[in-house]
């Protein structure tokens, strides 16, 4: 079983905290981005990884492996619980690293994993996309592929002035939650738009769809669409869109990043009893006074 991590993207919305660090990495509390993202891989049986990096990516690499010096400060301190945890993060499952020379988009990021992932179904989770649920997400899609033996892409219902914000699919609902899919749209505008389910960063794939990413013509921004190449693989294979079950949050929204670091550190075990009581007398006009 494995998942494909595109990690290429120069994170523009979250400049100029981007500027010398991947938005992967940006934290939740104290856990970055893209460790939540490969801890629902882990979650759901997968035991290798490609993450898709870029150039300026090297750090994301660097805090998946050993960091010798690290642990032997923190043994040297009597501190075994830091380095228990630092050491679990090299150790919890295989990585492999593949750098997206270009930037042409998500579905060119997807293609520089076929040689790695070979003649099988994957899975493909982006960074932006923050899932927390009891049953992972990317889990649930792998169930539904065993029963289908079809492509699964993970999708939700978004409000109308988002509708342009996403790609959306049309289909027919075949089961609580489980639509057949017959058509993909990339980000139309509302009132053109075939339903209002949007698809979010978690799909499980067949491998049919590299024939069809080299196939696709470069869209909007010049760049090589994976909506697109799920169109055309919808077309030769069938194809089905989950209602997952669990809360998103987009870090590339700074908005949703904000709200999930609170949601986050309201559950974190050291911090979250003082954020409770932190709001709990929150006063915005006393804080923006402050700041005037």
């Amino acid at each position: 079983m494995k998942a494909v991590i595109p990690a290429a993207g120069l994170g523009t919305r979250f400049l100029p905290a981007t500027k010398s660090q991947p938005k992967e990495m940006l934290p939740l509390v104290d856990k970055p981005s893209i460790q939540f993202v490969v801890e629902e891989c882990v979650d759901s049986g997968i035991d290798d990884i490609i993450i898709i990096t870029g150039r300026g990516k090297r750090v994301i690499e660097d805090h998946f492996d050993h960091s010798v010096e690290l642990e032997a400060v923190l043994d040297k301190k009597g501190k075994e619980d830091l380095k228990e945890m630092v050491a679990d993060i090299a150790s919890m499952v295989d990585i492999h690293f593949i750098r997206q020379k270009e930037a042409l988009g998500l579905g060119h990021a997807i293609l520089r994993a076929e040689k790695h992932v070979g003649d099988e179904p994957f899975a493909v989770l982006l960074g932006d996309d923050i899932v927390f649920s009891k049953k992972p997400c990317t889990k649930q899609l792998f169930e539904l592929y065993y029963k289908h033996k079809a492509s699964i892409i993970a999708v939700e219902k978004v409000p109308e002035h988002m509708i342009s914000s996403y790609g959306i699919i049309d289909g027919t609902e075949v089961g609580p939650g489980l639509h057949r899919i017959t058509h993909l749209v990339e980000k139309p505008k509302p009132e053109d738009s075939p339903s209002n389910l949007g698809i979010i960063g978690r799909y499980l794939l067949t491998p049919g769809i590299f024939e069809e990413l080299k196939k696709t013509k470069k869209g909007r921004g010049g760049e090589i669409q994976l909506t697109d190449g799920l169109m055309r693989l919808s077309k030769k294979e069938e194809m089905y869109g989950w209602e997952f079950e669990g809360v998103r949050h987009d870090l590339g929204n700074k908005f949703e990043y904000l709200k999930a670091s609170l949601e986050y550190g309201l559950l974190h075990e050291e911090v979250g009893p003082r954020l409770r009581e932190y709001f709990s007398n929150f006063n915005a006009d006393e804080v923006e006074a402050k700041y005037r």
